[in-house]
């Protein structure tokens, strides 16, 4: 079943529920209000009758024209004897003058049927010498209240009916231009499912509500993201291929010169081994940085500790020192600074962020920690050739390198500073670069405190 369809019934099914309870309501308030003022009315005429002189001098109870300025159509007025003889009656409803008498010391009204039709009844006693001598009764057919309940009932039926004729149209209406979005939402993906290609979706603006236009926009911002997803992994592979490539072209044209001339002539055989196994090394570190990225995209990547940075940071910056033979000076105010993370992926980070700094500088490489309440900063300095300004904006893309030839022979594939960026923001941290050429480079690194 269709959402339209849904909300329709729904709608309606709700609205014939809260109609019968109000018309239920409606009803039985006017019977109870009609009814109150008709008894008003009764109680009335018999304080009127009881008030008479007559009826409380002895042997007048019987007079004829006692009850005659009282008696009213469609009602009977009666004096009864305790005994239950009627001693005087006006009236003319047959019906109601063959109702059987039931003598009452006592005041009683009600409600009665006669052929299907209510009755309403009174008995108040009559007193002389605080005896009770007798009894007046009136009762009286509602037939005319009755009849104006029929045409309530009907009003009441009717207008019921047209409301819900109306409530099923304006729901279908309603509900067909609150799902069009939804419906050209549907199509718009099986679109795209089916020519394969992303496109957004249209809205109308003001006609739409608040919530579609969220919704039409998160669609169309989910649009742009794969289609940037979709755009970057082309790339990527265009430029994995293109990285590949060159490698596996140097191999196969050494591999093709060993097998030409290589057997007899120890200087191209030599020559071949050495480029061969220079370029499977820079290969295999491709290889392992594209494997990185891949597994830096999934969510469970991170296995969170917190760990002291100053220490982690002191010890493979001596590690490197020694390696490379460079000097790195680590700036810590404070003392230890803890930080919640990966520990491994922090250092992979620090890795990748010296090695740049060692590679492309000959001074002394600075790194300053520091910390406030909620926040860690690093920065790592060094004096080298710098960046062009127009060039760092790019500087975290894949395979991207500010000078390709410098790159190749520091061993560079490009891949380094994308997978620092990927553990930065996979940590919630933020990255910045300030260089300026032939003056070096500071990258900055912010990074939130969090429980572990």
């Amino acid at each position: 079943m269709t959402l339209r369809k849904r909300f329709t019934l729904f709608t309606i099914f709700w609205l014939i529920f809260i109609l019968i309870l109000f018309n239920i309501f409606v009803y039985f308030f006017v019977i109870r209000i009609t009814t109150q003022s008709e008894e008003q009315l009764v109680a009335n005429k018999i304080s009127l009758l009881l008030e008479n002189a007559k009826i409380s001098t002895p042997g007048r109870l019987t007079d004829p024209n006692l009850l005659n300025e009282f008696y009213n159509v469609n009602e009977v007025i009666r004096i009864v004897e305790p005994t239950g003889n009627i001693i005087n009656q006006q009236g003319s409803d047959q019906e109601l003058l063959q109702r059987p008498v039931e003598f009452s010391r006592t005041h009683e009204s009600g409600i009665t049927y006669v052929s299907g039709m209510r009755v309403l009844y009174m008995k108040v006693p009559i007193y002389q010498d605080l005896n009770v001598v007798g009894m007046v009764e009136i009762m009286r057919k509602l037939n005319l209240l009755d009849s104006y309940l029929q045409v309530l009932v009907a009003a009441l039926s009717v207008t019921s009916l047209g409301a819900i004729f109306f409530a099923i149209f304006g729901t279908y209406w309603f509900t067909s231009r609150l799902t069009a979005p939804l419906q050209t939402m549907v199509q718009t993906m099986r679109e795209i499912d089916r020519s394969g290609k992303l496109r957004k979706m249209e809205h109308k603006g003001k006609e739409e509500s608040a919530e579609l236009l969220q919704l039409i926009r998160a669609f169309n911002q989910m649009i742009e993201r794969l289609d940037r997803t979709f755009a970057g992994q082309k790339q990527f592979v265009a430029d994995a291929s293109h990285e590949l490539k060159t490698p596996l072209t140097v191999i196969s044209s050494y591999a093709g010169m060993l097998k030409r001339w290589g057997r007899n002539d120890s200087a191209i055989r030599d020559e071949a081994i050495e480029a061969i196994a220079k370029e499977s090394e820079r290969l295999q570190k491709l290889i392992k940085s594209m494997l990185t990225l891949a597994e830096a995209e999934q969510e469970d990547w991170l296995k969170l500790e917190t760990f002291d940075t100053v220490q982690l940071v002191d010890e493979l910056s001596s590690m490197l020192q020694k390696t490379f033979n460079r000097p790195i000076r680590i700036h810590a105010e404070g003392g230890g600074v803890r930080l919640t993370a990966d520990k491994d992926k922090f250092r992979q980070l620090m890795v990748i962020l010296i090695d740049n700094a060692i590679k492309y500088s000959k001074e002394p490489i600075n790194i300053t920690i520091s910390h406030t309440k909620n926040m860690v900063r690093i920065l790592v300095s060094d004096k080298g050739i710098g960046i062009p300004e127009h060039e760092i904006p790019h500087l975290f893309e894949r395979f991207f390198r500010v000078d390709g030839a410098r790159s190749r022979s520091t061993g560079g594939v490009g891949l380094g500073l994308s997978i620092a960026k990927r553990i930065v923001d996979l940590h919630d941290g933020h990255i910045d670069v300030f260089s300026k050429p032939d003056k070096g480079t500071t990258i900055a690194l912010q990074f939130p405190k969090k429980n572990s």
